[in-house]
């Protein structure tokens, strides 16, 4: 006979202690470290080190001093270096052949060969990429990043973003948003997708670009701080940071010829400023991209097919598993048989502290991804137990303004069981139905694991 007043705390699973009354039950959520792989713990154990600490703190503070500025929009083959030199697209994602790539970023990547006129039809451009006769490389490894499939041809507009405080100075780019409905980072690749995307070749671009010039440089960290302090989080959730954009550039837009249409497509279309978000920490995470020693995560990615992750101490190196679905809500008509499993270059957002790392500042956000304002609560503080430190410049109202978790160490998150959340749309799996859903998709472990492994062997402990 169980006797009242009995206090159990039980480190397994519930099952044990189900005899006793769920008052009497304190559940301690513990996880075997490194997600119940021996080695992987032992080499983690390893790299725990003075040498790492002393890393991961200048990484850091590489990261956090910072300050990205937008400071033009150009041709992508003009202002990406080499880009333009040959029939050449880049993806979102670690590198992935064509046979191998999912609908919507082929989709992607034929209406970007008919936007750029090397093929004609949507045939002639999908032979063009199956017999290899355009390169195809991830954005990542050239300092650019785009959402969704990602797709960046000489032709389109990026914004080109400046880190003043390195010498030289660094540079990160990003596609503009199309906004939604029939899009290219969707798939998409009808008249109508390559129609919008001429005329932010034609108009979009040059006229923000002249807005740019006159108005002088624009401080992102500060427009982002304030943003989160508005209800955005910086990935699924951008309309503060689009409308404060906005209302800075509008004075000059209206006396620019095409800028009311400029303006008229900025006020209908709210994620606007992801992609300012995204080149911003493109640029920050590179800034510690080859850390020796250093075990912050410099870059997350998807293609639809592979998740792929980065770190300081191993430079350039891709640790690549299979990508899955993201768990959230879905358009009506849609489920999860329709989507896609995750795409994008947009986890760069989270890899800095954004996204779902900073869901404590974007309550309004929960309802979309099918949580709570207390979940949101609970997901940053989550993401706090696997970074090195609070962003200065990112200050979490909800959290009394601490600021928000910054520079995934892949060393805790194998210690303490906790994956990074990345908050993502769901696209469907063919290309140019577009988007079906929104939620919440966790990194897989086993890059993790591919991680440490690769960590070690550049510190020769293996």
């Amino acid at each position: 006979m169980i006797t009242t007043g009995v206090r159990a705390l039980n480190l397994g699973l519930p099952i044990i202690v189900e005899a006793l009354p769920p008052e009497d039950v304190v559940q301690i959520d513990w996880r075997p470290p490194a997600f119940g792989d021996a080695e992987a713990a032992g080499l983690a154990v390893r790299l725990d080190d003075d040498v790492t600490t002393a890393a991961n703190l200048r990484a850091i503070e590489l990261i956090h001093a910072v300050r990205p500025l937008w400071v033009a929009v150009r041709p992508a083959g003009e202002a990406i270096p080499h880009l333009g030199e040959s029939r050449r697209l880049l993806h979102a994602g670690p590198p992935i052949a064509w046979s191998r790539m999912c609908g919507p970023v082929r989709g992607a990547l034929i209406g970007a060969v008919l936007f750029e006129e090397w093929a004609s039809t949507p045939e002639e451009a999908e032979a063009l990429l199956e017999a290899g006769e355009v390169e195809l490389e991830p954005c990542h490894h050239y300092g650019a990043v785009g959402p969704m499939a990602g797709v960046l041809s000489p032709s389109m507009p990026v914004l080109v973003v400046n880190d003043t405080t390195s010498d030289p100075p660094r540079q990160a780019f990003a596609s503009l948003n199309e906004g939604l409905g029939r899009v290219l980072r969707f798939g998409a690749f009808d008249d109508e997708v390559i129609t919008r995307l001429r005329w932010m070749r034609d108009v979009l671009g040059p006229v923000l670009d002249a807005a740019v010039q006159q108005l002088g440089p624009v401080d992102t960290t500060a427009l982002f701080g304030q943003a989160l302090a508005m209800g955005d989080e910086g990935h699924n959730r951008n309309i503060a940071a689009t409308s404060l954009l906005t209302r800075r550039l509008a004075p000059i837009l209206a006396g620019i010829e095409g800028g009311i249409a400029v303006l008229e497509f900025l006020a209908g279309n709210d994620h606007f400023a992801l992609n300012l978000s995204m080149a911003a920490a493109k640029l920050s995470l590179d800034a510690a991209a080859d850390v020796p020693g250093s075990t912050v995560v410099t870059a997350m990615a998807r293609n639809g097919v592979e998740f792929g992750l980065r770190v300081a101490g191993t430079g350039a190196q891709w640790f690549t598993a299979e990508v899955g679905p993201a768990d959230g809500l879905f358009f009506p008509g849609f489920g999860p048989a329709d989507a896609n499993p995750d795409l994008g270059d947009s986890a760069i957002t989270e890899t800095l502290g954004l996204g779902g790392f900073a869901m404590a500042a974007s309550p309004a956000i929960t309802r979309f991804v099918g949580g709570t304002p207390n979940d949101a609560l609970a997901a940053t503080r989550s993401m706090r137990r696997i970074t090195e430190a609070a962003h200065p410049a990112f200050p979490l109202p909800p959290l009394n303004f601490a600021g928000a978790p910054s520079g995934i160490n892949v060393l805790k998150v194998l210690d303490k069981g906790v994956l990074p959340l990345i908050n993502t749309g769901i696209a469907h799996r063919d290309a140019g139905v577009g988007q079906i859903g929104a939620g919440i998709v966790t990194a897989p472990s086993e890059v993790f694991l591919l991680a440490v492994r690769g960590l070690a062997a550049a510190r020769g402990l293996t």
